[in-house]
């Protein structure tokens, strides 16, 4: 099996949404990942730190999807990263209510040396210095480098996540954040702007309302599956690079064609995502689940038109 390197955070997490709230719950972007790369025959492992804190059965249900957590490190006395949050009605905003760094204030990422030849490295979203500290650590150049990011790393850490963006192959965010990144409002002129700072391919997130893949003058649109109920978008983009990155790995094709079916498994799997608070949906996913609603995106997206 090809080698999935995930690095983020794994955390706990407080929500509010229209429809309830829930106590601490188990979060975090790698979480997510390795939830969502668990559906493909890839050897994921996860970099990231906990507190002593953070119950065993969290551990071991990622263990048991298949993804090694040799590199997630336990810190003795230490609490683990806590967020909390609560959505607006349209579920595209969100407050951010508590951010409790805890250990991952001095998280020095170590990559278990099994994975330091990886195939597909994913950072997940974390300060740019410990995106890098991982790149610094592989033996072999990845055959890719995917990288996601947010608005917050634009505000406090711009030079840093400037670095480590030139580093990187494709990088993932959202379409407010590919026009703060850009600074151009339309999100042609923006990919263009984010391939001159390295990445190949730019995938711009657009929630409800699809993705975009740009690679030079190609783009790709994707759309998102339209859902009876939506409870919950946390964690549906990093499930969705998840999904990206566990399919590209799996398929050992690094092409743009082949990255067009990666945003098709990502967005079938965020879909999957939203309809639970937290992992819950995630947790409890079938693969035949997947591969029926991956059936509905096909019919969503074909149609056959006569041309002149």
């Amino acid at each position: 099996m090809n080698k999935l390197l995930i690095v983020g955070t794994v955390a706990f997490d407080a929500i509010e949404t229209p429809f309830g709230k829930t106590d601490k719950i188990l979060g975090g972007a790698a979480t997510y990942i390795g939830l969502s790369s668990s559906f493909f025959n890839v050897d994921a492992a996860i970099v990231s730190v906990v507190g002593e804190d953070f119950p065993k059965e969290y551990l071991d249900l990622l263990e048991n999807k298949g993804v090694n957590i040799e590199g997630v490190e336990i810190v003795k006395g230490g609490k683990t990263f806590f967020w909390s949050g609560k959505y607006h009605n349209d579920l595209n905003s969100r407050d951010t209510l508590v951010t409790e760094l805890n250990v991952l204030a001095d998280f020095k990422p170590v990559v278990p040396d099994a994975y330091k030849d990886s195939d597909v490295v994913l950072l997940g979203n974390l300060h740019p210095l410990v995106q890098s500290g991982v790149l610094d650590q592989m033996a072999v150049k990845p055959k890719l480098i995917v990288l996601d990011t947010m608005n917050f790393w634009m505000d406090c850490a711009l030079p840093e996540l400037m670095d480590v963006i030139k580093r990187v192959d494709v990088i993932t965010i959202n379409d407010e954040e590919a026009r703060q990144l850009s600074g151009e409002y339309s999100l042609v002129k923006a990919a263009e702007k984010i391939h001159a700072m390295g990445p190949k391919y730019v995938v711009i997130k657009k929630g409800e309302h699809g993705a975009l893949l740009f690679q030079g003058k190609e783009v790709f649109f994707a759309p998102a599956l339209p859902l009876e109920e939506v409870f919950d978008p946390t964690g549906a983009g990093d499930t969705f690079a998840g999904g990206f990155a566990g399919y590209i790995a799996q398929s050992e094709n690094i092409s743009f064609d082949n990255m067009k079916n990666g945003i098709i498994y990502g967005s079938n799997l965020a879909s999957f995502c939203v309809e639970k608070f937290g992992t819950e949906r995630m947790e409890k996913l079938k693969k035949e689940d997947v591969l029926s609603r991956l059936k509905q995106f096909k019919a969503l997206t074909q149609f056959e038109i006569e041309l002149d």
